[in-house]
């Protein structure tokens, strides 16, 4: 066995960070501060959409319609309530012409219509409730998303309430998005509030000494104002949703609080082990510092797949997502490091277990509780590999049917129902549902371009009313050169039969150009986009990953388990979301209401933040394994130790992880529900089940064939890989006999 007989001297970084530690700190307070007046007011600018995709035919649709017929497409819509009295009585009526005139006389709505103007020409079917009591009046407010909400919020006083015989309600896409956006501000800030001191209290359990337990956070919080600061510049050239800011407060401080754990935890053994604060910090940030460093590149790759998809809903969260992490990881590698030298042993200081101890001295907080705590993995470990076979089948077995829901999965997009059953425009939406025949919106759009006679279009219109999924064709409303048709299918708005339509309409001869959209075509060509793009993002995720993990422990097969083990750990995720959300269990106690389905692009999302933290983690465990075995040459004890050296760190990690998550997860909006929730399922199953028993169980398996590397692949890694054993210690016997059988042609 070879030892290290003296911690190497501090490094080159070590010493760039540990120089002027005060002056490190003071600078990041001050950008710190920047970044809180850069990022101020954030969440106004960011938008609510992006679900679509911007070159798809059903966008290019929406914009000419939205651009030639303003009124094809309403986005806003006021429900009149006329109680017990039938919309058609006079006072009513009366009522609702003033109202419309009043909509229709304000600045930045066209398009304005009502169901009393309709009924002379006999469409006015579509805007009556089938009791009578209640009636519609849509319109459109034009711009984009930011300008629309502030036209929504100026005339919605005036028109919401109650108008002498008749009670307006306000909904509609436009209403559905601002209402949206602004309960999503107000659920961030109570997950903030909720998650903090949580987060705090369950550092101060993890360390014990309220010094280190608020060295994380404070990382956490500089990650945060850090990404809300790039955002905040990213809007001024590009769209950005509002939901990932979600993202960012949970990835900022999990994922800060993930890297100063490990750090902070290794600094502390390193002081035990009686080295000065200078050496420890050294040691330090060339093994943990390495791991964390290969950690946040590993969950940046996962994030930066979601740039190969053209919505931007998909590509805000990478956005977000590899801004909050390279700043999480800056701050533990430059500011943590500077903040630990300042204190040196003062970060045991105030340690709160003392209060729950007996018998034991104070100053045992730092590496013999660790070592304390760890016993316990060790004997779990070694119990898993003895059994190794066993435990391998059974978690294999177990998230598999856990995953098997998912088999079922119905994709459709976000609507109302993303909104608690209370707000104003689910209420609108729901009543429009249940009581009107048809809906402003529900139907599709066909858009019919070139010059064309009123025979022609009459054709068309035969051609598609046979068609056996419509229910009913209106138009064509014509204008120079273009023309549009309303076609309602039968059924709901998304369902089978409305997607089969799109593809039916888009194929129906005309003697002009036809483009179609509607809420169903958009689904269809949001799948389209996603579905192929999705073996891309996916091959990106893997290759990079593979050359990584490679990179760290230098072994072919290592790469492939974690990839392949990483996946496998998503599956209970994939399954809980389609048998909660989708078919609406426990939607009473969550308190959300099930559409029937899962919005498209939440599984990609979901995919690759969990995908990226199962790494997160797994580059712990590896790492602390790789650096043992290389130490000692011993396989099975590598493994043990690793185990029991990082899994109460790892599964801390993850319960801290999934607190905020969770909190995440109280969201009104069900879309953010579902991520923070899931999520944090993700995040425990791969914790407490992956890295806790298949990992070991099947390297285990692997035995010494889990290290074994061609030999051009092992002088690769040689040259360019990092480990965080450094570069000091020696080659394991293994490999030392391995490069000997290399060298004879002798097989091993």
């Amino acid at each position: 066995m070879t030892e290290v007989n003296s911690p190497p001297r501090p490094g080159g970084w070590t010493r760039f960070v540990t120089a002027r530690p005060g002056l490190s700190l003071l600078a990041a307070l001050v950008l710190t501060v920047l970044a809180v007046l850069a990022g101020s007011g954030v969440a106004e600018r960011l938008g609510s959409g992006g679900w679509e995709d911007p070159a798809a035919q059903s966008t290019y649709a929406t914009k000419a319609l939205e651009r030639e017929f303003p009124g094809s497409q309403p986005n806003l819509l006021l429900l009149l309530d006329a109680g017990d009295a039938s919309v058609d009585d006079p006072a009513v009526a009366a009522e609702a012409n003033r109202l419309t005139a009043e909509l229709a006389a304000e600045k930045g709505v066209v398009g304005v219509g009502s169901y009393w103007q309709a009924k002379a020409t006999g469409t006015s079917s579509a805007l009556r409730a089938q009791d009578g009591h209640e009636a519609l009046i849509a319109a459109r407010i034009t711009g984009d998303e930011k300008t629309m909400g502030k036209t929504l919020d100026r005339i919605a006083p005036a028109l919401r309430g109650t108008h002498g015989p008749v009670e307006v309600r306000i909904g509609g896409g436009v209403a559905v998005r601002h209402e949206m956006q602004t309960i999503i501000q107000e659920d961030l800030t109570r997950a903030e509030v909720i998650a903090l001191p949580i987060t705090l209290v369950l550092l101060v359990m993890v360390f014990g000494s309220a010094v280190a337990a608020v060295l994380p956070l404070g990382i956490g919080i500089v990650a945060i104002l850090g990404t809300n600061a790039v955002l905040s510049g990213l809007t001024r050239f590009t769209d950005v949703s509002i939901f990932a800011m979600n993202l960012t407060t949970a990835l900022g401080l999990g994922l800060a609080i993930d890297y100063a754990l490990f750090i902070v935890r290794r600094f502390r053994e390193e002081l035990a082990a009686g080295a000065d604060p200078s050496a420890a910090i050294g040691t330090t940030l060339r093994t943990a510092g390495r791991t964390v460093l290969f950690s946040a590149l590993t969950v940046a790759v996962s994030l930066a797949a979601m740039l190969l998809f053209p919505q931007y809903f998909l590509r805000s969260f990478a956005y977000a997502g590899m801004a909050v992490v390279l700043l999480a990881a800056a701050a533990a590698l430059i500011l943590l490091p500077a903040a630990l030298v300042l204190l040196g042993d003062r970060v045991n200081s105030l340690d709160l277990r003392r209060l729950f101890r007996r018998g034991r001295p104070a100053g045992t907080s730092g590496g013999e509780s660790a070592e304390e705590d760890g016993r316990a993995w060790g004997r779990m470990a070694n119990l898993v590999m003895r059994r190794a076979p066993f435990f391998a089948l059974a978690t294999t077995a177990v998230l598999v049917l856990l995953g098997l829901p998912f088999l079922g999965v119905r994709f459709g997009t976000a609507d109302d129902r993303q909104l608690p059953s209370s707000a104003e425009s689910h209420v609108v939406q729901q009543h429009i549902r249940d009581g009107f025949p048809g809906s402003p919106g529900g139907g599709l759009e066909v858009l019919a371009e070139g010059r064309a006679t009123r025979a022609q279009y009459t054709a068309y219109k035969e051609r598609v009313a046979a068609l056996p999924e419509v229910a009913r064709v209106d138009g064509p409303l014509v204008k120079g050169d273009s023309a549009y048709f309303t076609v309602l299918p039968k059924g709901e708005a998304v369902d089978d039969t409305a997607q089969n339509l799109v593809g039916d309409l888009r194929a129906t001869a005309a003697p002009f150009e036809t483009k179609v959209t509607g809420t169903a075509a958009v689904l269809v060509d949001s799948k389209h986009a996603i579905g192929s793009r999705l073996p891309w993002a996916a091959a990106f995720i893997a290759i990079v990953t593979l050359l990584l993990v490679f990179l760290l422990t230098g072994s072919v097969l290592i790469p492939l388990q974690a990839v392949l083990l990483n996946a496998l750990s998503l599956t209970a995720m994939f399954g809980a979301v389609v048998w909660v959300f989708q078919d609406g269990h426990l939607s009473g106690p969550l308190g959300f209401t099930s559409p029937g389905s899962i919005e498209t692009t939440l599984p990609v999302l979901m995919f690759c933040v969990a995908f990226g933290l199962s790494m997160d983690y797994g580059v712990f465990l590896l790492s602390r394994i790789k650096e043992e075995y290389d130490r000692t040459g011993d396989h099975e004890g590598a493994v043990g130790l690793g185990l029991r050296r990082t899994g109460g760190l790892i599964t801390a990690a993850a319960v801290i992880l999934a607190v905020v998550m969770v909190a995440i997860g109280t969201s009104r909006v069900t879309n953010t529900k579902m991520l923070g929730l899931g999520i944090a399922l993700a995040v425990l199953m791969d914790a407490m089940i992956v890295r806790s028993l298949l990992v070991p169980a099947v390297m285990r398996l692997t035995g010494r064939a889990t290290w074994w590397a061609p030999g051009p692949l092992r002088r690769f890694h040689e040259r360019f890989g990092l480990s965080e054993g450094g570069a000091d210690q020696a080659p394991a016997p293994e490999e030392e006999a391995e490069e000997e059988r290399d060298k004879v042609g002798t097989p091993g």
